[in-house]
């Protein structure tokens, strides 16, 4: 079904699907969410080091894991609520499945990570709201796929449904398009890729323990301190595959990207999200 044709010469102006609604519960929940979820990451710099937190450093993670587990599931569930139909979760299968597919290609390889420039472009696509379920959605099932399931793994959900909600909230497709809008897409996928890679880097660096003195995290050190520590860890341990996660990203954004928003534009123009599905009795 289409709607009503419009004057000829008229302009149309492209709009973004209202897959998920986010309502003020939603945007709520996932504000606090969020909230939670930079303590968890964070609470390395934001622990005095008289606090008995740092006497924990092996217990933390694990402790902020599971509580992101529940908080993932509770972000899910007022999502769904905002208006996540059959068509919706369909394609956030169809996505989710690619994207997990994706990630092993590149897996014991520096940084050559594709399911990234997916999830930007779905992100941009599909709008804030759909592009967080389908980040946390996404690597669930990549850790599912490949076994890397463990307390490192709600760190990673929400990381990416920050890293696929972020590129949902960037200026909206009515103000930016074409060669313009894949600049701007690239020059997100670069810097979010670094910014993935750092969050993550947060998530696994109190685990250290005293293995490399010079940059573990030391809970008895002042916050200058820990943080040249861990600026050192970065840079010792993973700048090399973030960089090479942020180049593969911005390549296959500028190759690849026209025609993948094309088709993801073309799916949902097709889908029809605002449109309730009803049945006819004959």
């Amino acid at each position: 079904m289409t709607g009503p044709t419009p004057p000829r010469g008229t302009t149309v102006t492209p709009r973004r699907p209202a897959v998920v609604r986010l309502g003020p519960h939603s945007i709520l929940t996932l504000a606090l969410v969020s909230t939670v979820g930079i303590v968890a990451f964070g609470w390395p710099f934001l622990t005095p080091p008289t606090s008995h937190l740092g006497t924990h450093t092996q217990d933390a993670p694990w402790l902020f894991a599971g509580l992101l587990v529940l908080l993932v599931a509770i972000t899910a569930a007022a999502l769904s609520e905002s208006g996540l139909g059959p068509k919706a979760v369909a394609m956030l299968g169809m996505l989710a499945a690619t994207g997990a597919a994706l990630r092993p290609l590149g897996a014991g390889t520096a940084g050559i990570e594709p399911m990234f420039f997916l999830m930007v472009l779905s992100g941009r696509v599909l709008g804030p709201g759909f592009g967080f379920a389908l980040g946390s959605l996404t690597m669930f099932a990549s850790a599912l796929l490949t076994g890397g399931v463990g307390p490192w793994m709600p760190f990673q959900m929400l990381a990416m449904g920050w890293f696929t909600m972020g590129a949902g909230l960037l200026p909206g497709p009515e103000r930016l398009r074409g060669r313009t809008e894949i600049a701007l897409l690239a020059a997100y996928g670069f810097l979010a890729a670094f910014a993935y890679g750092t969050a993550m880097n947060l998530a696994g660096w109190p685990f250290m323990g005293t293995l490399a003195s010079n940059i573990a995290y030391d809970p008895q050190a002042a916050v200058p301190a820990n943080l040249a520590r861990f600026l050192a860890y970065c840079l010792a341990t993973s700048l090399g595959w973030d960089l090479g996660r942020a180049v593969v990203t911005v390549v296959l954004t500028l190759t690849l990207g026209p025609a993948v928003l094309r088709a993801l534009r073309r799916a949902t123009r097709r889908a029809a999200f605002e449109t309730a599905v009803t049945f006819e009795s004959r």
